[in-house]
């Protein structure tokens, strides 16, 4: 992180002084006034070293009470750097500190401070205790704070620099391993056409040798961050897509191929990964650790996979507004609630399951437990794309764990194409335990539709190999409904993935229930 040089004589600072002052001119002294000048202050110096300022952000301590500093300093990778506590000028200091260190408050970096006071503690340990009515004191604070940076996560950003020069080649290396595999590996040949043959079942019809060879490499090159980051050392048997594809694996591997040794050009940034991750206990900021590390793969190793999926991820802040929405809109127009039976809910497009993790963190205990172990249940989701997959998995099984204390595999993701599952056709998906679930989501009525859909409207290049593909099914439903309707002379949009994504949930709720999809407002304005 760049050096910041403060300097008592800086605009920021003496800015400080004169909106504490104008605080007292009014009386204003408590703490929810009072704050605002030291906010301004950190959110200054963040942006100066590229960090952002959350503030109010709520965390779980690894022992599920619930926490929220005043506020966060964060990386663009979501990682923290540290936090800060306000005060006003009648509470003792000390005793707020204790309180705060005993709630499960970290202590790595935190600054807690009232208008005449601060303290900074660094690894649990005070550093600074010093009156800040002082400008100098007040820049020591501000210095000391901003210096601080876990040994770990500067690993990290190095280790993620290094990773999307390293893994490109890597990919390379391994697509040519795997086509010399199958010409010469009998037992490894039939293990890939009949993957093969169930990708095209499952996810597109018309998917080339390329794209599944690219799954596999994936799944090479990330398996042990979803063993490691999440502590889970039985996820290659436990969930149901990663067994199959570890059996293809295993018979790429007969022969010649050393797993451990081809990938060991990579294990700085794997154990950077797995050391960062380590010092983050609350599991949501894991769960944004490993979106990041997520987008980080993607962008050094598939741009069109990413292209072609339209991968974005939903905002927390937009999560929590669309789950509430929806929980106010059953309440006072069916009176219901996302907890009660017989409300089932699906995100088509889960991505790494923040939606459907916000869902369940929003439901009581008993309400949780029965939709999430109904058969089926009545919390349900689709993925297409196999890393985000694995991602949702281990994310809601480890939400369910942390509500109750126990593990269940969780048995509503399914892996597979939304808009396929519309199609007649019948399907085998993957496994057995993948079809089967899901012909009983299909036959599964549903009430909540949420998500955010993909887009990709068109592609820069038609000559790129990475466009979207037709659906019968859909296409037809869009022919008969918005194509029809619609005045627009130019219809292709009408196609784009989002608005089927709207035809899809309207068609799947029936007559009633709740929609609640991120669009952009074209849809809502435009003709």
């Amino acid at each position: 992180m760049p050096h910041l040089n403060i300097r008592p004589t800086h605009k920021p600072i003496k800015q400080y002084y004169t909106e504490l002052q104008e605080y007292d001119s009014i009386g204003a002294e408590h703490e929810g006034a009072v704050r605002t000048a030291f906010q301004n202050l950190l959110q200054y110096y963040a942006r100066q070293a590229n960090l952002i300022l959350v503030c109010e952000k709520i965390h779980y301590t690894p022992e599920k009470r619930r926490i929220r500093p005043d506020g966060e300093i964060v990386d663009t990778f979501g990682l923290p750097y540290g936090y800060w506590e306000a005060k006003d000028t009648q509470d003792d200091l000390y005793v707020e500190v204790n309180k705060k260190f005993a709630a499960g408050y970290p202590n790595k970096n935190i600054v807690v401070q009232s208008p005449t006071h601060a303290l900074l503690y660094q690894h649990g340990h005070l550093q600074l205790d010093v009156d800040i009515t002082e400008p100098r004191n007040l820049v020591r604070v501000l210095q000391g704070f901003f210096a601080y940076q876990e040994e770990n996560i500067a690993a990290w950003h190095t280790a993620v620099a290094e990773f999307r020069e390293t893994v490109p080649e890597l990919g390379e290396k391994l697509a040519a391993l795997i086509e010399t595999e199958r010409q010469n590996n009998p037992q490894f040949q039939k293990a890939f056409i009949n993957f093969h043959e169930q990708c095209q079942t499952s996810i597109n019809p018309n998917l080339s040798v390329a794209a599944v060879e690219e799954m596999l490499i994936q799944h090479l090159l990330t398996e042990r961050i979803f063993r490691t980051v999440f502590n889970n050392s039985d996820f290659t048997r436990r969930n149901i897509i990663a067994r199959e594809i570890e059996n293809v694996i295993d018979a790429l591997t007969s022969q010649t191929f050393d797993r451990n040794q081809f990938l060991q050009s990579l294990d700085p940034f794997y154990v950077a990964i797995e050391h960062t991750a380590a010092t983050i206990t609350d599991f949501s900021e894991k769960q944004g650790f490993l979106n990041t590390v997520y987008e980080q793969f993607f962008q050094g190793f598939s741009i069109k996979v990413a292209d072609t999926h339209g991968i974005v991820y939903t905002p927390q802040p937009i999560v929590d507004f669309m789950v509430k929405s929806v929980e106010h809109i059953l309440n006072t127009e069916f009176n219901r609630s996302l907890s009660d039976t017989g409300v089932n809910i699906i995100d088509p497009f889960v991505g790494t399951g923040n939606f459907i993790v916000r869902i369940m963190q929003e439901l009581d205990p008993i309400s949780l437990e029965q939709k999430y172990t109904a058969d089926p249940p009545e919390l349900q989701c689709n993925e297409v794309m196999l890393l985000p997959y694995y991602i949702a998995s281990l994310n809601i099984e480890h939400e369910f764990y942390k509500a109750t204390s126990r593990y269940a595999p969780y048995k509503g993701l399914c892996l597979v194409d939304t808009f396929e599952v519309a199609e007649a056709r019948q399907m085998h998906l993957f496994t057995p335990a993948n079809t089967e679930r899901v012909e009983k989501q299909k036959e599964s009525e549903m009430f909540v539709v949420i998500g955010n859909p993909p887009y990709n409207m068109g592609q820069v290049n038609e000559n790129d190999n990475n466009k979207n593909r037709k659906y019968e099914a859909m296409d037809k439903q869009i022919a008969d409904t918005y194509v029809k309707d619609s005045t627009a002379t130019l219809r292709n949009k009408v196609y784009d993935p989002y608005v089927k994504a709207i035809r899809w949930a309207l068609d799947r709720i029936g007559e009633e229930g709740v929609v609640a999809l991120v669009t952009n407002n074209s849809f809502l304005s435009g003709v």
